[in-house]
């Protein structure tokens, strides 16, 4: 859903900078006729709301990438849990907020939530785990 979303974003932030970089010549050869009942065009005030553009897109670009970045360290603990014969991994939940890792869910050993617990840490782009995983014996 976040490629997803990421790929719609990057096709806006296109289509409204061929909009305003497409024209430019259009701009500098009318700037002084008039269009519509607007008046002139003032190409200062279109350069400036541009580049206010440019920087909310830049910022919006910067988000996503911090966002796939979290997704993709999920996804590397999500695939070392599932791996390791030690945890049971679909019992545990990860999310992933920036560095930190949080883990939930229930497991059936101290060993098992000491394992998945290591492996969270030792994945490249953790820098803090939060453990709240429940240990719960089978009955």
């Amino acid at each position: 859903m976040r490629a997803f979303l990421l790929i719609i974003l990057i096709a806006i932030v296109g289509l409204i900078a061929f909009g305003y970089w497409g024209r430019s010549a259009t701009f500098r050869s009318r700037s002084t006729q008039t269009v519509g009942t607007t008046g002139t065009i003032d190409t200062q005030k279109a350069r400036e709301r541009s580049a206010e553009f440019g920087e909310k897109a830049a910022a919006a670009a910067n988000k996503v990438g911090e966002t796939v970045g979290e997704a993709a360290t999920t996804t590397k603990i999500k695939a070392k849990l599932a791996l390791d014969d030690g945890v049971k991994s679909r019992t545990i939940d990860v999310t992933t907020n920036g560095t930190t890792v949080t883990l939930s869910g229930t497991v059936r050993t101290p060993a098992e939530r000491s394992r998945a617990v290591a492996l969270a840490r030792e994945t490249s782009g953790v820098t803090h785990v939060v453990d709240r995983i429940v240990v719960q014996p089978e009955r």
